[in-house]
């Protein structure tokens, strides 16, 4: 049952990422350069995600440091999955440009989405208040 709750929170993750991009793309995207907006667009990803991964974690704590670090790498790979299949065999993204999206010296900022993806479920464990930790 918890598999099937960490599951549909990750389409949760997915819903807000594609509203993140839709907004990006409806309004700053238009004013500022490209990598600014992909830019502008991870800080604003990571920030919400950070949001919702607390909620998950605190509506349903994993029950382990080692499930939460299991939660947030299930999230990770789900995501370069979908990002990889998706955008490649559905919107006909090539490779090359996918792949540049973790072109870190150019700029580019979604590894560090990524990371955040996978350890945000085990820092939010972690950092719980003590009288959570001592309930369980």
């Amino acid at each position: 049952m918890m598999k099937l709750r960490y599951l549909g929170a990750w389409f949760v993750l997915l819903a807000l990422a594609m509203v993140n991009g839709a907004l990006r793309e409806l309004t700053y995207g238009k004013h500022v350069s490209e990598l600014l907006a992909h830019q502008l667009s991870c800080v604003s990803g990571i920030l919400l995600f950070a949001v919702v991964i607390r909620l998950f974690v605190r509506r349903w704590p994993p029950a382990s440091a080692r499930e939460a670090i299991y939660i947030g790498l299930f999230w990770m790979a789900l995501t370069v999955a979908f990002e990889f299949l998706f955008f490649h065999y559905v919107t006909g993204h090539p490779w090359e440009v996918l792949l540049a999206n973790y072109d870190m010296a150019s700029g580019r900022m979604w590894p560090l989405v990524l990371l955040w993806v996978a350890v945000a479920p085990w820092l939010f464990f972690a950092v719980r208040r003590p009288h959570q930790a001592a309930q369980r």
